[in-house]
């Protein structure tokens, strides 16, 4: 189609109709070009993504994506999304189509991450937008050859070598928040005795919490991008759910907030941003010379001590606002070492007549325990 010379401010622009995604012709108009070749070009790349041809871009192709997911993902799933996307992706494909990029091209891509020291869970978080990217051509635009399904992902979901902290390396940290570090010593101690994400504690507001009860309701997550603060639901649905709160830390909690003079019920009660914690955190466990986590590495270490101390998958998955007690295994089920040292004595007291004793007391105790013995 021809573009146009806007006489009066010197600029081309292009003008042209298309069909949209509902069938219905409607007219696109893109000023402010300085050459007649870049208004065609954008003109070009813009008939492509509307129709879906595959010969468009990959970094156009990204456009569609994002455009086609609408309101399905949250705001901050896209902007996670569009950051490995542009940071990861787009630098090596961007300038391709879509139906050039091969299964070797993808390989060599995969070997240069491999090789920048990145965790294998963030190799496979980089991976799976590539793949998102491709089945999506491939389920809605008819891309013929998906080179994704040929090549390995690289990473893994859930990497094995979790990064926590003994209840004893915790208490070390902890230790060294005097009273001018009230906040962030109440925002830990959320963190690793609650077991929630950083973004769900910063989402909190005085009427989410219930002394009375000893509950905290978690409904939202916050996080920062941009210089722009933004408040949202949780995770997934299962994130939503109320947490008990041991003794020792309700009354930690209630005497910040007692202090907290003309605080509204809907003001976050921790008015500052993940990266704010972020730098605390590594300023007291350089101070303290522990050994370096991530914030989010303090909710694997109550999951980690809830373990220890013997609790059942499903009630740690409820705990945390995990979909499932699957997801906790996945993630934690390495630590569970003790399970296969009790099927082994198990088979051993069978083997050596000791098995059917153990069962009557095993029994005895279940008894004496529904009668109300050892509360």
């Amino acid at each position: 189609m021809p573009v146009y010379k806007d006489e009066q401010r010197g600029t081309w622009y292009f003008k042209c109709n298309y069909r949209d995604w509902q069938g219905e012709i409607k007219t696109k108009m893109k000023r402010g070009f300085a050459t007649k070749k870049e208004a065609q070009k954008c003109e070009r790349e813009f008939i492509e993504m509307q129709s879906g041809n595959m010969n468009m871009k990959l970094a156009n192709f990204v456009e569609v994506y994002f455009n086609d997911k609408g309101t399905r993902l949250k705001e901050r799933s896209i902007m996670t999304k569009r950051t490995l996307i542009e940071t990861k992706i787009i630098p090596n494909f961007g300038e391709k189509p879509m139906n050039e990029i091969t299964a070797v091209d993808i390989i060599k891509w995969q070997n240069m991450l491999m090789n920048q020291e990145y965790s294998p869970t963030y190799l496979r978080m980089i991976q799976n937008q590539l793949t998102a990217l491709f089945n999506h051509a491939e389920r809605f635009y008819d891309l013929r050859d998906n080179p994704c399904k040929k090549v390995d992902k690289m990473g893994r979901s859930n990497a094995r070598e979790l990064n926590f902290w003994t209840k004893d390396e915790y208490e070390d940290f902890i230790k060294g928040f005097g009273a001018e570090d009230e906040m962030y010593r109440i925002i830990f101690q959320m963190l690793f005795w609650l077991g929630c994400r950083i973004g769900e504690v910063l989402a909190l507001t005085a009427s989410d919490i219930d002394l009375e009860n000893g509950t905290i309701s978690v409904s939202k997550t916050y996080f920062r991008r941009n210089k722009t603060d933004y408040i949202t639901s949780p995770k997934t649905e299962s994130s939503n759910r109320k947490i008990t709160i041991p003794k020792f830390l309700k009354g930690e909690i209630k005497e910040y907030l007692d202090r907290q003079y003309e605080l509204a019920p809907e003001d976050r009660i921790f008015p500052i941003t993940d990266r704010a914690v972020q730098k605390k955190m590594k300023q007291k466990t350089e101070e303290t010379k522990l050994k370096p986590i991530r914030v989010h590495d303090l909710r694997h270490s109550h999951i980690a001590l809830l373990i220890e101390k013997g609790l059942q998958p499903l009630v740690i998955a409820q705990r945390v606002g995990h979909d499932s007690v699957n997801t906790t295994m996945n993630i934690y089920g390495h630590l569970y070492p003790n399970k296969q040292k009790e099927v082994a004595d198990l088979l051993n007291a069978e083997a050596t007549g000791e098995l059917e004793n153990n069962l009557v007391d095993m029994a005895t105790e279940m008894r004496f325990r529904k009668a109300g013995g050892w509360s």
